[in-house]
């Protein structure tokens, strides 16, 4: 964890990062709208019937890369931990949770608002940031289970995959096959997503500006994943 982070000047620059992460998300809050289903997808999803494992692989991987809320989870879940063995068990973890109920909850058609399950999943990013910055210590004199807080909130991750597939209107006709390759395609899509953040945190974190900068960055991924929280409690409200 990062030391001093009592001190007034550690608060006053995150702070000033973090406004500004709010005005530039708040002024292309229309791309909050990227995470939801690509009309041309949908409406090729709609058109084939039976086994088609390639499409639904390109499919769950766009849909991971393009995932801006599951990244910025994945960012705060990664962010301080260096030892490949201890990435590949949260990771795990995180993929073992959204795997499972993606699957369930798309055969079983689980049918749970998309706004809902994406708000929690922007509590998520909310709490990792605040994880990551020591809040729970300060606030509540102990640490949460960070490995079974991954899996739990990797269940949410995986249901909102599953809302976002259901919109898909799936053909019954191999449904099962196709399911395990989306699974398959967002995994890939994870892989590409932590090889990229790893590969600009390796270089990040070589300079001196990683703990400079490490609790502002974390206090901007708090209030983009309030943003998100708050987007989609709207849309909860609003949307009928």
């Amino acid at each position: 964890m990062i030391p001093d982070l009592s001190r007034a000047s550690w608060l006053l620059r995150p702070l000033a990062t973090a406004f500004l992460a709010l005005t530039a998300l708040l002024a292309f809050g229309v791309a909050a709208y990227a995470h939801g289903v690509d009309t041309s997808d949908a409406g090729y999803i709609a058109e084939i019937t039976g086994i088609n494992l390639l499409p639904y692989v390109y499919l769950g991987a766009k849909h991971m890369i393009t995932g801006y809320d599951h990244i910025l989870f994945l960012l705060g879940v990664i962010f301080f931990l260096y030892k490949m063995e201890h990435i590949g068990i949260y990771v795990s973890l995180f993929a073992i949770g959204h795997s499972t109920t993606m699957v369930l909850g798309v055969y079983f058609n689980w049918a749970i608002s998309s706004y809902f399950i994406d708000a929690i999943i922007g509590l998520s990013v909310v709490y990792k940031a605040l994880d990551n910055i020591g809040a729970f210590q300060r606030w509540l004199g102990f640490q949460p289970n960070t490995k079974a807080a991954t899996l739990i909130f990797g269940l949410f991750h995986g249901l909102g995959l599953a809302t976002k597939v259901l919109e898909y209107n799936m053909s019954e006709d191999g449904l099962l096959p196709n399911l395990i390759a989306f699974n398959v395609g967002v995994e890939i899509g994870q892989l590409l997503a932590l090889a990229t953040i790893l590969i600009v945190m390796g270089f990040w974190r070589r300079t001196r500006s990683f703990w400079k900068f490490a609790y502002s960055a974390n206090v901007a991924m708090l209030c983009a994943g309030f943003v998100l929280f708050g987007y989609q409690l709207v849309g909860l409200v609003v949307v009928p």
